[in-house]
């Protein structure tokens, strides 16, 4: 058991530790969205989930593509993921 536990132990001191989205981006986000569905319930749900589910670097990319700009494509399967739990977590009505 020793053994197992032992690389999982190097890997977490090891991995880098990634940053929350800041608050700033969070009201970025907002007013983006609220800019888009006009539906402050939806727009509040999605920051709040933002905010747990993915980190700052990563807010950076949803909220550019909130604005019409394309994932990298290295991004696009996280990005999708995102969408699909944001949606999940707020069940938008439109």
């Amino acid at each position: 058991m020793r053994a197992l536990l032992f690389p999982l132990a190097l890997v977490a001191m090891v991995a880098p530790a990634l940053a929350a989205p800041t608050e700033a981006q969070k009201a970025e986000f907002y007013q983006v969205c609220m800019g888009i569905a006009q539906d402050a319930a939806l727009c509040g749900c999605k920051a709040d989930a933002a905010m747990t589910l993915i980190d700052e670097r990563f807010m950076g990319v949803v909220i550019a593509s909130m604005k019409g700009a394309s994932p990298a494509a290295e991004d696009f399967r996280a990005y999708n993921a995102y969408v699909a739990k944001s949606n999940q977590i707020c069940k938008p009505t439109y």
